[in-house]
Protein backbone atom coordinates (compact mmCIF):
# COMPACT_ATOMS: atom_id res chain seq x y z
CA UNK A 1 0.00 0.00 0.00
CA UNK A 2 1.31 3.42 -0.98
CA UNK A 3 2.14 5.37 1.99
CA UNK A 4 -0.48 8.32 1.37
CA UNK A 5 -3.08 5.63 1.15
CA UNK A 6 -1.86 4.40 4.67
CA UNK A 7 -2.46 8.02 6.33
CA UNK A 8 -5.84 8.18 4.10
CA UNK A 9 -6.93 5.40 5.92
CA UNK A 10 -5.66 6.65 9.73
CA UNK A 11 -7.66 9.70 8.28
CA UNK A 12 -10.68 8.13 8.08
CA UNK A 13 -10.99 6.10 10.94
CA UNK A 14 -9.88 9.20 13.22
CA UNK A 15 -12.63 11.21 11.55
CA UNK A 16 -15.38 8.69 12.59
CA UNK A 17 -13.97 8.18 16.00
CA UNK A 18 -13.88 11.96 16.17
CA UNK A 19 -17.13 11.89 15.50
CA UNK A 20 -18.09 10.57 18.55
CA UNK A 21 -16.80 14.00 20.29
CA UNK A 22 -18.30 15.82 17.81
CA UNK A 23 -21.85 14.04 18.78
CA UNK A 24 -20.90 14.18 22.42
CA UNK A 25 -20.26 18.51 22.33
CA UNK A 26 -23.44 18.28 20.14
CA UNK A 27 -25.43 16.56 22.51
CA UNK A 28 -24.46 19.49 25.30
CA UNK A 29 -26.55 22.02 23.47
CA UNK A 30 -29.33 19.73 21.63
CA UNK A 31 -31.73 16.64 22.03
CA UNK A 32 -30.28 13.52 20.56
CA UNK A 33 -33.10 13.16 17.76
CA UNK A 34 -33.48 16.73 17.05
CA UNK A 35 -29.70 16.75 16.33
CA UNK A 36 -30.04 13.60 14.63
CA UNK A 37 -32.91 15.52 12.68
CA UNK A 38 -30.50 18.33 11.69
CA UNK A 39 -27.64 16.16 10.76
CA UNK A 40 -30.06 14.81 7.96
CA UNK A 41 -30.86 17.90 6.92
CA UNK A 42 -27.27 18.96 6.40
CA UNK A 43 -26.82 16.02 4.25
CA UNK A 44 -29.38 15.85 2.15
CA UNK A 45 -28.89 19.32 1.30
CA UNK A 46 -25.63 18.96 0.24
CA UNK A 47 -26.39 15.77 -1.63
CA UNK A 48 -30.11 15.04 -2.73
CA UNK A 49 -29.62 17.70 -5.53
CA UNK A 50 -26.94 16.14 -6.85
CA UNK A 51 -27.89 12.26 -6.82
CA UNK A 52 -30.85 10.97 -8.82
CA UNK A 53 -32.25 7.46 -8.40
CA UNK A 54 -34.08 5.18 -10.33
CA UNK A 55 -37.99 3.39 -9.20
CA UNK A 56 -35.87 0.13 -8.13
CA UNK A 57 -33.65 1.52 -6.09
CA UNK A 58 -36.35 3.66 -4.46
CA UNK A 59 -38.47 1.04 -2.18
CA UNK A 60 -34.63 -0.33 -1.03
CA UNK A 61 -33.91 3.19 0.20
CA UNK A 62 -36.90 4.22 1.82
CA UNK A 63 -36.59 1.12 3.47
CA UNK A 64 -32.89 2.28 4.60
CA UNK A 65 -33.98 5.62 6.02
CA UNK A 66 -36.01 3.41 8.58
CA UNK A 67 -33.35 1.02 9.40
CA UNK A 68 -29.89 2.62 9.00
CA UNK A 69 -31.51 6.65 9.26
CA UNK A 70 -33.88 6.33 12.40
CA UNK A 71 -33.00 2.44 13.77
CA UNK A 72 -29.62 3.25 13.69
CA UNK A 73 -28.33 6.68 13.57
CA UNK A 74 -31.38 8.38 15.90
CA UNK A 75 -30.71 5.16 18.67
CA UNK A 76 -26.99 5.92 18.45
CA UNK A 77 -27.14 9.53 19.60
CA UNK A 78 -30.41 8.95 21.93
CA UNK A 79 -27.58 6.31 23.49
CA UNK A 80 -25.11 8.45 23.38
CA UNK A 81 -26.55 10.99 25.70
CA UNK A 82 -26.36 8.79 28.74
CA UNK A 83 -23.28 7.47 27.80
CA UNK A 84 -19.24 8.26 27.26
CA UNK A 85 -18.12 8.68 23.59
CA UNK A 86 -16.07 5.38 23.94
CA UNK A 87 -18.63 3.27 25.35
CA UNK A 88 -20.93 4.01 22.85
CA UNK A 89 -18.61 3.58 19.84
CA UNK A 90 -17.41 0.16 21.56
CA UNK A 91 -21.05 -1.57 21.77
CA UNK A 92 -21.91 0.15 17.95
CA UNK A 93 -18.72 -2.14 16.65
CA UNK A 94 -20.87 -5.28 17.52
CA UNK A 95 -23.10 -4.35 14.53
CA UNK A 96 -20.57 -6.22 12.35
CA UNK A 97 -21.02 -10.04 14.06
CA UNK A 98 -25.10 -9.25 14.50
CA UNK A 99 -24.68 -8.96 10.65
CA UNK A 100 -22.96 -11.92 9.95
CA UNK A 101 -25.44 -13.81 12.67
CA UNK A 102 -27.79 -12.59 10.92
CA UNK A 103 -26.69 -13.35 7.28
CA UNK A 104 -26.45 -16.46 8.85
CA UNK A 105 -29.98 -17.09 9.45
CA UNK A 106 -31.44 -14.60 6.61
CA UNK A 107 -29.43 -15.13 3.45
CA UNK A 108 -28.22 -18.59 4.29
CA UNK A 109 -24.40 -17.74 4.40
CA UNK A 110 -22.34 -20.12 6.18
CA UNK A 111 -20.10 -19.19 9.34
CA UNK A 112 -16.90 -20.82 9.76
CA UNK A 113 -15.85 -21.96 13.54
CA UNK A 114 -13.63 -19.87 13.95
CA UNK A 115 -15.94 -16.90 12.71
CA UNK A 116 -18.33 -18.03 15.58
CA UNK A 117 -15.70 -18.21 18.12
CA UNK A 118 -14.99 -14.43 17.26
CA UNK A 119 -18.45 -13.43 17.43
CA UNK A 120 -19.23 -15.21 21.27
CA UNK A 121 -15.56 -13.35 22.21
CA UNK A 122 -17.52 -9.99 20.78
CA UNK A 123 -20.45 -11.03 23.16
CA UNK A 124 -18.55 -11.09 25.73
CA UNK A 125 -17.29 -8.16 25.35
CA UNK A 126 -20.61 -6.44 25.51
CA UNK A 127 -21.90 -8.45 29.17
CA UNK A 128 -18.13 -7.20 30.96
CA UNK A 129 -19.22 -3.21 29.33
CA UNK A 130 -22.82 -3.63 31.34
CA UNK A 131 -20.80 -3.85 34.57
CA UNK A 132 -19.17 -0.69 33.56
CA UNK A 133 -20.31 2.40 35.62
CA UNK A 134 -20.35 4.02 32.63
CA UNK A 135 -23.10 2.64 31.37
CA UNK A 136 -25.67 4.18 34.06
CA UNK A 137 -28.61 1.31 33.34
CA UNK A 138 -29.43 -1.64 31.45
CA UNK A 139 -31.80 0.43 28.72
CA UNK A 140 -28.80 2.47 27.49
CA UNK A 141 -26.87 -1.16 26.79
CA UNK A 142 -30.02 -1.98 25.21
CA UNK A 143 -31.07 1.16 22.83
CA UNK A 144 -27.16 0.54 21.77
CA UNK A 145 -27.44 -2.59 20.58
CA UNK A 146 -30.40 -1.55 18.48
CA UNK A 147 -28.56 0.97 17.65
CA UNK A 148 -25.92 -1.92 16.40
CA UNK A 149 -28.52 -4.13 15.05
CA UNK A 150 -30.05 -1.30 12.71
CA UNK A 151 -26.36 -1.06 11.24
CA UNK A 152 -26.25 -4.77 10.73
CA UNK A 153 -29.87 -5.42 9.13
CA UNK A 154 -29.10 -2.19 6.82
CA UNK A 155 -26.07 -4.15 6.13
CA UNK A 156 -28.22 -7.05 4.79
CA UNK A 157 -30.37 -4.63 2.57
CA UNK A 158 -27.80 -3.15 0.66
CA UNK A 159 -26.74 -6.53 -0.01
CA UNK A 160 -29.89 -7.59 -1.74
CA UNK A 161 -30.55 -4.06 -3.46
CA UNK A 162 -29.77 -2.87 -6.66
CA UNK A 163 -26.43 -1.17 -7.33
CA UNK A 164 -26.70 2.52 -5.47
CA UNK A 165 -23.70 4.75 -5.52
CA UNK A 166 -22.51 5.42 -2.11
CA UNK A 167 -23.07 9.60 -1.90
CA UNK A 168 -26.24 8.57 -3.40
CA UNK A 169 -27.21 6.10 -1.10
CA UNK A 170 -26.31 8.42 2.01
CA UNK A 171 -27.96 11.38 0.34
CA UNK A 172 -31.26 10.00 -0.18
CA UNK A 173 -31.04 7.92 3.15
CA UNK A 174 -30.84 11.38 4.77
CA UNK A 175 -34.00 12.50 2.88
CA UNK A 176 -35.92 9.28 3.63
CA UNK A 177 -35.13 9.28 7.60
CA UNK A 178 -36.35 12.83 8.01
CA UNK A 179 -39.79 12.58 8.30
CA UNK A 180 -39.89 9.45 10.60
CA UNK A 181 -36.97 11.02 12.80
CA UNK A 182 -38.93 14.56 13.02
CA UNK A 183 -42.10 12.49 14.23
CA UNK A 184 -39.73 10.88 17.27
CA UNK A 185 -38.15 14.09 17.75
CA UNK A 186 -41.51 15.93 17.72
CA UNK A 187 -43.23 13.42 20.09
CA UNK A 188 -40.49 12.53 22.37
CA UNK A 189 -39.01 15.90 22.97
CA UNK A 190 -39.68 19.38 23.34
CA UNK A 191 -38.29 23.53 23.42
CA UNK A 192 -36.13 21.98 19.78
CA UNK A 193 -36.09 25.13 18.20
CA UNK A 194 -35.03 27.09 21.40
CA UNK A 195 -32.45 25.00 21.88
CA UNK A 196 -31.38 25.56 18.41
CA UNK A 197 -31.45 29.42 19.29
CA UNK A 198 -29.30 29.49 21.89
CA UNK A 199 -26.90 26.70 20.41
CA UNK A 200 -23.38 27.89 20.90
CA UNK A 201 -20.80 26.77 18.83
CA UNK A 202 -20.77 22.50 20.32
CA UNK A 203 -24.51 22.41 18.85
CA UNK A 204 -23.38 23.43 15.45
CA UNK A 205 -20.05 21.45 15.44
CA UNK A 206 -21.74 18.36 16.46
CA UNK A 207 -24.57 19.04 13.69
CA UNK A 208 -21.72 19.73 10.47
CA UNK A 209 -19.18 17.66 11.45
CA UNK A 210 -21.18 15.02 11.52
CA UNK A 211 -23.03 15.31 8.19
CA UNK A 212 -20.00 16.72 6.30
CA UNK A 213 -16.62 15.11 7.57
CA UNK A 214 -18.25 11.73 9.31
CA UNK A 215 -21.02 11.14 6.57
CA UNK A 216 -19.56 12.99 3.51
CA UNK A 217 -15.81 13.51 3.52
CA UNK A 218 -14.72 10.32 5.25
CA UNK A 219 -17.31 7.85 3.45
CA UNK A 220 -16.10 8.71 0.04
CA UNK A 221 -12.36 8.68 0.95
CA UNK A 222 -13.25 4.90 1.98
CA UNK A 223 -15.02 4.13 -0.78
CA UNK A 224 -12.17 5.29 -2.85
CA UNK A 225 -9.89 3.21 -0.86
CA UNK A 226 -11.80 0.03 -1.51
CA UNK A 227 -11.79 -0.09 -5.46
CA UNK A 228 -8.09 0.50 -5.19
CA UNK A 229 -7.39 -1.93 -2.33
CA UNK A 230 -8.86 -5.57 -1.49
CA UNK A 231 -11.35 -5.30 0.66
CA UNK A 232 -9.61 -7.66 3.32
CA UNK A 233 -6.88 -5.91 3.27
CA UNK A 234 -9.20 -2.06 4.07
CA UNK A 235 -11.54 -3.78 6.30
CA UNK A 236 -9.18 -4.15 9.66
CA UNK A 237 -8.45 -0.98 9.82
CA UNK A 238 -12.10 -0.04 10.57
CA UNK A 239 -11.36 -1.83 14.02
CA UNK A 240 -9.61 1.24 15.41
CA UNK A 241 -12.35 3.55 15.39
CA UNK A 242 -13.33 2.93 18.75
CA UNK A 243 -10.39 2.34 19.88
CA UNK A 244 -9.52 5.80 19.12
CA UNK A 245 -12.83 6.73 20.12
CA UNK A 246 -11.96 5.81 23.57
CA UNK A 247 -8.52 7.63 23.20
CA UNK A 248 -10.08 11.33 22.03
CA UNK A 249 -12.95 10.69 25.19
CA UNK A 250 -9.98 10.88 27.65
CA UNK A 251 -8.07 13.16 25.81
CA UNK A 252 -11.45 15.91 25.15
CA UNK A 253 -14.01 15.11 27.17
CA UNK A 254 -12.47 13.85 30.20
CA UNK A 255 -14.21 10.15 30.15
CA UNK A 256 -12.94 7.82 32.52
CA UNK A 257 -10.64 4.44 32.17
CA UNK A 258 -11.88 1.91 33.97
CA UNK A 259 -10.98 -1.98 33.97
CA UNK A 260 -14.79 -3.03 32.06
CA UNK A 261 -14.44 -0.53 29.72
CA UNK A 262 -10.39 -1.54 29.26
CA UNK A 263 -11.40 -5.85 29.33
CA UNK A 264 -14.59 -4.92 27.15
CA UNK A 265 -13.79 -2.85 24.43
CA UNK A 266 -10.28 -5.44 24.07
CA UNK A 267 -12.72 -8.72 23.76
CA UNK A 268 -15.24 -6.45 21.36
CA UNK A 269 -12.60 -5.63 19.22
CA UNK A 270 -10.52 -8.97 19.19
CA UNK A 271 -13.88 -10.88 18.26
CA UNK A 272 -14.56 -9.00 15.58
CA UNK A 273 -11.22 -8.92 14.41
CA UNK A 274 -11.05 -12.53 14.71
CA UNK A 275 -14.65 -12.80 12.85
CA UNK A 276 -14.27 -10.45 9.85
CA UNK A 277 -10.50 -10.84 9.24
CA UNK A 278 -9.59 -13.33 6.51
CA UNK A 279 -6.00 -14.18 7.64
CA UNK A 280 -5.34 -16.10 4.49
CA UNK A 281 -6.41 -13.56 2.01
CA UNK A 282 -4.21 -11.32 3.83
CA UNK A 283 -1.33 -13.62 3.74
CA UNK A 284 -2.12 -13.85 -0.24
CA UNK A 285 -2.10 -10.33 -0.61
CA UNK A 286 1.20 -10.09 1.25
CA UNK A 287 2.74 -12.30 -1.36
CA UNK A 288 1.71 -11.27 -4.16
CA UNK A 289 0.38 -7.30 -3.89
CA UNK A 290 -1.51 -5.45 -6.77
CA UNK A 291 0.86 -3.99 -8.96
CA UNK A 292 0.74 -0.03 -9.36
CA UNK A 293 -0.99 1.33 -12.42
CA UNK A 294 1.44 3.64 -14.35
Amino acid sequence: MATRHFFLILLVVSLWAFNNIAVKWGLYELPPLFLTWMRFVVVALLLVPFCRINRQQLPWLLLLGFTFGFLHFSLLFVGMRYTDAGTGAIVVQLGTPIAMLLAMVVLKEKLRPIQLFGIMISLSGVVVLAGSPTIPAWWVLLILICSATGWAISNLIVKKSPPIPPLTMTGWIALFALPVVGLASLTQESEQLTALRHAGWHGWFGIFYSAIASSIVAYTLWYWLLKKYNVNLIMPYSLLTPVLSVIMGILFLGDSLNSFKILGAALVVLGTAIAVVNLRNLRMHARFPRLRRR
